[in-house]
């Protein structure tokens, strides 16, 4: 149903110059839904995402919130970026709360989301440090906890974990899994791991090399919590794996 759906890309089409990079993609996301996106190195993942913000205007096509035009200045979409983005002269409270008070958020429902995001993450006795005093796995939870603060409606996310290791990357996604479970965010998550796209998304949607293209999508079917060594994770995980390679 319509009503059901979240975010409609249509035929969307982006071009630099005379480089077609995103070739007529379309796809739906559902309310609630965790997406993730893999492709092969390159294909253009993070324009992919960029154009879908309308942080690149599209060459053509169309991109529905809500089935309105999406627009920066209505609809709540929070951005997690590659690159660690938390702000070195904020202390890990004040940088949780930075998108509250671009919306102007008054300083006791502040306050109230801020301590509720500090709990959930587990950082709560690390409310006054800075950046520089914490460790990347806590580097990385400001900056989810941060983008949940807002309770945004859309939760963009471009490969936020590949410069962690195995054992931190694990933990995170955990974290990240409990925090969607509990306040229903949409969710679309750019990874070039395969393994990754598996462990957390409900839906995959396999991209082409350039020009992009969806090359498949798929229902996620495995119950949660998830085991990397199940035989099912395993075939899943090399189907997807299979589709992105350059050959």
């Amino acid at each position: 149903m319509a009503d059901d759906i979240k975010v409609q890309v249509r035929n969307l089409v982006k071009k630099f110059g005379e480089l077609l990079v995103l070739n007529n993609i379309s796809f739906d996301v559902k309310k609630g839904e965790f997406l993730c996106v893999v492709g092969p190195t390159g294909c253009g993942k993070t324009t992919f995402l960029n154009t879908i913000t309308r942080l690149y205007e599209p060459t053509s096509g169309e991109i529905l919130i809500n089935q309105e035009p999406v627009n920066l200045k209505k609809h709540n979409i929070a951005y997690i970026f590659q690159e660690y983005s938390t702000m070195p002269w904020l202390s890990v409270e004040e940088n949780i709360a930075y998108g509250l008070k671009i919306k102007h958020m008054d300083k006791r429902t502040m306050k109230e989301a801020v301590d509720e995001m500090l709990e959930l993450v587990g950082l709560t006795q690390y409310r006054t440090y800075y950046p520089n005093e914490l460790s990347a796995s806590m580097l990385q939870r400001v900056v989810i906890a941060r983008a949940f603060a807002t309770k945004p409606e859309l939760l963009l996310m471009d490969e936020p974990y590949g410069q962690l290791d195995v054992e931190l990357r694990f933990k995170l996604e955990d974290e990240l899994i409990r925090l969607w479970q509990k306040l229903g965010t949409t969710v679309i998550f750019i990874t070039h791991n395969t393994e990754e796209a598996v462990y957390l998304s409900e839906k995959i949607l396999v991209l082409s090399n350039k020009p992009t293209a969806i090359k498949k999508e798929f229902v996620n079917p495995l119950p949660r919590p998830r085991n990397i060594s199940d035989p099912e994770f395993i075939r899943i995980r090399n189907q997807v794996t299979e589709l992105i390679k350059w050959w």
